[in-house]
């Protein structure tokens, strides 16, 4: 979805509905996903209908645009771009990010990561919670990493999504009433509990493992850069 581009289509749940009880059941992921989140997607190509210049670009690109094409449009069409492509964004990955309640642990670098900017996997479930708990209103949590690899969390408001060109998102979790209010009603702190016990460990660490990645081969082509500084300024004596 992120890499597509115009007409968007809404991806389907990668699990069944009925796969992440009992912390959230069938009635409130058929509203989630096949409502709410597909009036994102729609109301994203709706917008992107009258303007064939923006069709070719992916949703991250819409996201993160500072272009004059996006700076040209009318207010309505740039506030409706910002809502609901975070929308769609902030969904599929939300969705994307969970699993059937397995008991999944972190593991690997992505563990160590937790360890070394939180204190403990505890402490970071804590600081995690506290985000989630305490968006006033409607928003998100997430855990990002940022351009150097640290992990962090942050909160955005309604369908806002973290900046782009600085984190790399490893996995939201959803406090919109619409992610819990049927089952749970007022008891946000009872569903974020829940939350915990859904997160696609393996997933969340691969995204973390290509943060790593691209830390890798940028030292690597910065090295290569210096070594072939050296050698120009060797043979120039």
């Amino acid at each position: 979805m992120l890499e597509e581009h115009y007409p968007f289509v809404a991806q389907p749940l990668p699990y069944e509905y009925d796969a992440l009880l009992p912390v959230l059941d069938e009635e409130t992921l058929h509203f989630h996903h096949d409502r709410h989140y597909q009036t994102y997607v729609d109301k994203l190509n709706a917008t992107l209908a009258d303007y064939p210049q923006l069709q070719q670009m992916s949703l991250t690109e819409l996201l993160t645009s500072e272009d004059n094409i996006l700076a040209s449009l009318p207010e309505e069409a740039r506030k409706s771009i910002h809502n609901n492509g975070g929308g769609v964004y902030n969904h599929q990955l939300y969705f994307d990010s969970m699993r059937s309640p397995a008991g999944q642990e972190p593991c690997g670098v992505l563990e160590e990561a937790l360890v070394r900017d939180f204190g403990s996997v505890r402490q970071w479930k804590e600081q995690m919670s506290q985000a989630a708990t305490g968006v006033f209103g409607s928003g998100w949590a997430w855990l990002v990493s940022d351009q150097d690899g640290t992990l962090m969390v942050l909160t955005t408001a309604n369908q806002d999504v973290p900046d782009l060109k600085l984190y790399t998102s490893i996995f939201p979790i959803d406090v919109w009433e619409h992610a819990y209010y049927l089952q749970y009603q007022n008891r946000r702190p009872d569903y974020v509990e829940g939350w915990h016990k859904l997160i696609h460990w393996k997933k969340a660490g691969r995204r973390y493992e290509q943060v790593l990645c691209r830390l890798e081969r940028a030292a690597g082509e910065a090295e290569k850069l210096q070594n072939d500084s050296r050698t120009t300024e060797a043979n120039d004596r």
